[in-house]
């Protein structure tokens, strides 16, 4: 789990959450803006400070960062080590996570990613939670050249890796990507033994690979209720019989839906059906196995009011996915309650997106935190 356990002397430490645990609440940047401009674009960045900022004051758990490249107007957090070091000396509590480290070495070489991780770790006073994943753009693929058809073994072998640059005072590798002599790492992580560690898994296979690991798992969150309860049982069935790459297991299954909540249950879901439409056809525009440049078709209208209709009636229904938490408090409530039912730890909550305000952003991440976070806590 996303906490700071400690070694067992001369052993491993397992540690595992028990299903039914309080659910903890987080919030997901992709910095992602609609027709950027500099201005507008350096305006953005400031703004996400603020809602971190507003998260941290009212007891959300963590700070998600993607790392993305290339990504014009879906994701323009390409820095996510400079964004959530920034975050960490303007918070206190809430935790700082990579959601996602990118670890084919074009990207990252592995020495580089411990340094960093541990020296963020250092400034936040143990509060980093380290997510890792390979990227699945063909913009990003293309424009580091990397090598797509050794892409997963890339990262398998950085990712055991890196904990052994934290453990070790020299560090020395030879492997089929890396071949490192005998080298001291440093800094160290304070969290003892290491950050926890978690991996992205779009695919229900990687949910069961991931766990079999002993990581977090980091998912999307576009469901049905037992879609994603099998999806979980899994992972755990996986995650009981871990091999853990890192000094623990954490076991933590997280999900991402889009969010928006608000007081006025129909201006809610005005926004945040405009968000997440936005958020999930950027997505698409870009994971689709093409490669686009420049802006994205799609539209940055309100949805027509016979569509907000008939997906505000289909909300929490037998015919609904868990993969949006829009409306009022309530209806809120309501959704949280049915992903916990089904055994989530963590709602990585998608309110930043291209198309809905910044002050509408702060609104929700205010109402969510004193009407929805306390009931489940």
């Amino acid at each position: 789990m996303a906490g700071r356990p400690r070694a067992r002397p001369g052993g491993r430490q397992r540690v595992r959450r028990a299903v039914g645990d309080i659910v903890k609440f987080s919030l997901f940047f992709e910095m992602q803006i609609a027709d950027p401009t500099p201005e507008k674009e350096a305006v953005l960045f400031h703004q996400c400070v603020e809602q971190a900022k507003l998260a941290d004051e009212l007891g959300f758990h963590c700070i998600w960062e993607v790392e993305h490249h290339g990504l014009y107007e879906y994701s323009h957090s390409s820095a996510p080590e400079v964004f959530l070091a920034y975050i960490a000396a303007q918070t206190k509590r809430i935790r700082i996570g990579h959601g996602c480290t990118l670890l084919p070495h074009r990207y990252n070489h592995p020495i580089r990613i411990a340094e960093r991780i541990a020296t963020l770790d250092i400034l936040s006073n143990g509060r980093v939670n380290w997510g890792t994943a390979k990227s699945g753009t063909r913009v990003e693929r293309e424009a580091f050249e990397v090598d797509t058809s050794t892409i997963h073994e890339q990262w398998r072998e950085a990712i055991a890796m890196i904990p052994r640059m934290w453990e070790q005072e020299v560090y020395s590798y030879k492997g089929r990507f890396f071949d490192i002599p005998p080298t001291s790492v440093v800094p160290k992580p304070v969290q003892r033994p290491h950050p926890p560690i978690f991996a992205a898994c779009s695919k229900p296979e990687q949910a069961v690979e991931v766990g079999q690991l002993g990581l977090g798992a980091l998912n999307l969150a576009i469901y049905q209720d037992e879609m994603l309860a099998d999806r979980i049982r899994n992972y755990r069935a996986a995650i009981a019989q871990a091999k853990p790459l890192g000094q623990f297991v954490n076991n933590h299954f997280a999900c991402n839906p889009a969010t928006l909540v608000l007081k006025d249950d129909r201006r809610a879901c005005r926004y945040g059906f405009r968000g997440a439409m936005f958020f999930l056809k950027a997505m698409v525009h870009y994971y689709s196995g093409t490669r686009p440049v420049g802006r994205i078709d799609i539209s940055r209208d309100f949805l027509p009011e016979d569509q907000i209709d008939r997906f505000m009636g289909l909300r929490n229904t037998p015919h609904s996915q868990l993969s949006a938490i829009i409306g009022d408090p309530a209806c809120a409530r309501e959704t949280v309650q049915r992903f916990v039912n089904v055994g989530v730890d963590e709602l990585i909550l998608v309110m930043q997106t291209g198309t809905t305000p910044h002050e509408v952003t702060m609104e929700s991440i205010r109402t969510f935190g004193e009407e929805v976070l306390p009931h489940f806590s």
